[in-house]
């Protein structure tokens, strides 16, 4: 079972708008809202693919309560420590254009026996997993160390670890070698203190950030793909070239289906290609939503990937 952890959730709100730009009024197409956050994208792919996922969040007030409806639809399994502070919501609004603002609310601080439970509920479910994904941003009373310490209780258990996150608590987390990241650019920049425009730049950057202790960095830049080093080498993943409506959650897609694509038993460059191909496949969708498999694997059919020797 993959486990994943979302402990900083929220109901994503997306608008579709005819156009967007300053100081013009565009129309609303349409609008949608769902549950979610990385760590519950991850679990939505992984269970449209086919996996076995098991979700874990917070939810507070009335926004967790309707968080929790929304989940119930998705159907994979779900677990969620209810906390007192009310949940957050996201506001996604893109344009037919492809154009995109995400703005996300940074969530209402956690107690420490909230975050006690949640540490808890992990370290018991673990017993039936194989992967922990560790997914997203952590609020205010979160410890920085929260994920680098799961990520110590997960390997007593002989279980994977896949880390989404950014700052402080990635920096931290690093120490303890996870399994897998997968930092996107912005991410990237902000681990190393610099800016990242080439691919020479990608490339010195990833090989940084793997010399900082993780097994394997996928380095996600978005419509020019991935880099990618481990045990097994370093390659290039290269997407073909697509009509972007939304690009967020693509990176979510992209983390879900690696892990997914492992635990198939698939080979690291054949994973990598799964992941890129669904990433890109999230971003030919509109609004906050996830390709079925056969999306994925039409676009799976035209990724490149190459070896860096």
């Amino acid at each position: 079972m993959i486990l994943t952890l979302t402990i900083n959730p929220a109901i994503d709100r997306t608008m579709m708008v005819d156009k967007l730009v300053f100081e013009d009024r565009g129309y609303i197409l349409s609008r949608s809202e769902a549950a979610g956050g990385r760590g519950i994208n991850a679990s939505h792919v992984i269970h449209s693919f086919g996996g076995k996922t098991l979700a874990l969040l917070t939810s507070g007030g009335e926004i967790g309560t309707r968080m929790e409806r929304s989940l119930a639809d998705f159907g994979f399994h779900y677990e969620a420590v209810r906390v007192k502070a009310e949940g957050r919501v996201n506001l996604t609004i893109s344009d037919q254009q492809g154009l995109t603002a995400k703005l996300n609310e940074r969530g209402a601080p956690l107690e420490e026996g909230e975050v006690e439970a949640v540490r808890h509920l992990v370290e018991a479910r673990l017993k039936k997993a194989t992967w922990l994904m560790l997914c997203g941003s952590i609020q205010s009373g979160v410890p920085d160390d929260f994920y680098a310490n799961l990520i110590g209780v997960a390997q007593k258990h002989g279980v994977k670890t896949l880390l989404d996150t950014d700052g402080e608590a990635l920096l931290r987390a690093l120490e303890m070698k996870p399994t897998v990241i997968t930092p996107n650019q912005p991410e990237a920049e902000r681990l190393l203190g610099r800016a990242i425009l080439t691919r020479t730049q990608s490339l010195e950057a990833l090989s940084r950030i793997h010399a900082m202790g993780p097994e394997t960095v996928i380095l996600s830049l978005g419509s020019r793909g991935a880099l990618a080093t481990g045990p097994e080498g370093t390659f290039e993943v290269l997407p073909p070239r697509v009509e972007a409506l939304c690009p967020i959650g693509a990176g979510d897609a992209l983390a879900a289906a690696f892990v997914w694509a492992i635990e198939k038993k698939k080979t690291f460059p054949d994973a990598l290609r799964w992941a890129v191909a669904t990433g890109t496949a999230t971003a030919v969708l509109p609004g906050t939503s996830f390709p079925t498999l056969e999306q994925a694997k039409a676009i799976y059919k035209k990724v490149e990937v190459r070896p860096i020797l």
